[in-house]
């Protein structure tokens, strides 16, 4: 199988805020080993690339800020494979100016987009759906995106609801839903029709660029001023002076809702995305109480379906709790409710409007 033509574009440039306080400005949970195996979220998701995209064709996308742990982390990966945001600007201008710069390497180019902080439990599997994934890309003028077979009425992720059936496991998309209600999730579980959306891509490179011109011309119109650019010495100043004006939006509402050739691979490879705290309970493994430790020390009494983290060497004891997170890291101590862990975004807006970024 030649995958000469295959690139991989990994997303790291957020601050994972619903895991704070581990996910730090300066440290992003991408950036962390929460399970202890000495390979942080990262490091995972970049080995997942092995076999299917050649080391030299994988790029990553994040902040300027961040270039130093993407290269302590990746040694194996040359500067020209970091491609640094002066800002952020959501999912689709980092997108696109992904496959700008592909283009520019290989006309011919086959792209996967996929974030750093994702969990995958069968690797294998993995493995094949991607390799299947490609080959569909490669044959047709498609947008591909990778719908998780749901496994509860989660709240916190978008629904993609599948069309017509073109193979085994690949279907024309019919509608994206955003964030259900717990309600609303119920019946999509029970149709069978609605699959998670996990946020991983494949396309062709003149795919995902006639997409991004025809839907997103706001953004097509930014980078189309760098065409002669890409690829050159004078790529990152002009992205510097350019992707400002850019505007901040995902990828799934300046794209994938308003093309017509939207395509959806239904896959079951034990995957989560690792953006709460209540996700990294449900995938670490769990003591007779139901209670969840990770690399610290902690002494429970009388506290059932907990999950307890602290960085360095510090002691966690506790009483009395149920369904609770205990979090420590450095300057601060988070105890919430597992109910309320989407409000901890809410609740850092709240620690940056009361003490700055101190804290943060």
């Amino acid at each position: 199988m030649d995958i000469s033509n295959r690139y991989c574009v990994i997303m790291c440039g957020g601050v994972g805020s619903r895991f704070w306080p581990y996910s730090r400005a300066n440290a992003p949970k991408q950036f962390i080993d929460f399970f202890g195996t000495g390979r942080t979220l990262l490091q995972m998701s970049f080995d997942r690339t092995k076999d299917v995209v050649p080391t030299e064709n994988v790029i990553i996308l994040t902040n300027e800020q961040y270039a130093p742990l993407v290269k302590e982390q990746l040694p194996e990966l040359k500067d020209a494979q970091i491609l640094l945001e002066p800002t952020r600007r959501n999912t689709a201008p980092c997108i696109a100016w992904a496959a700008y710069h592909i283009k520019a390497l290989n006309p011919d180019a086959l792209i996967m987009v996929a974030p750093s902080d994702h969990l995958v439990l069968k690797e294998d599997e993995f493995k094949r759906c991607i390799n299947k994934g490609f080959d569909f890309v490669a044959e047709n003028d498609a947008l591909l995106t990778l719908g998780i077979k749901p496994s509860r009425p989660e709240t916190g992720y978008g629904y993609i609801q599948i069309g017509n059936a073109v193979t085994d496991s690949i279907s024309k998309v019919k509608t994206f839903t955003e964030k259900p209600n717990v309600e609303l999730a119920k019946v999509f579980l029970s149709t069978g029709e609605f699959f998670w959306n996990s946020g991983m891509f494949l396309w062709s490179v003149d795919s995902i660029l006639k997409a991004v011109q025809e839907c997103a011309p706001d953004i097509a119109v930014q980078f189309d001023k760098g065409v002669g650019l890409y690829g050159t010495s004078a790529e990152m100043q002009f992205i510097k002076q350019n992707f400002a004006s850019c505007p901040g939006i995902s990828i799934d509402f300046a794209v994938m809702e308003k093309s017509k050739n939207v395509y959806v691979e239904c896959v079951d490879f034990g995957w989560d995305d690792l953006g709460t705290w209540g996700a990294l309970y449900d995938n670490s493994p769990k003591n007779h109480e139901g209670n969840v430790t990770e690399n610290c020390k902690a002494m429970l009494f009388n506290c059932n379906d907990c999950v307890v983290a602290a960085k360095g060497d510090k002691l966690i004891v506790a009483s009395h709790l149920k369904d609770y997170i205990i979090a420590v890291a450095d300057d601060v101590v988070l105890i919430v409710p597992k109910s309320e862990e989407q409000k901890i975004k809410n609740y850092v807006n709240e620690v940056k409007t009361a003490y700055g970024d101190k804290y943060l």
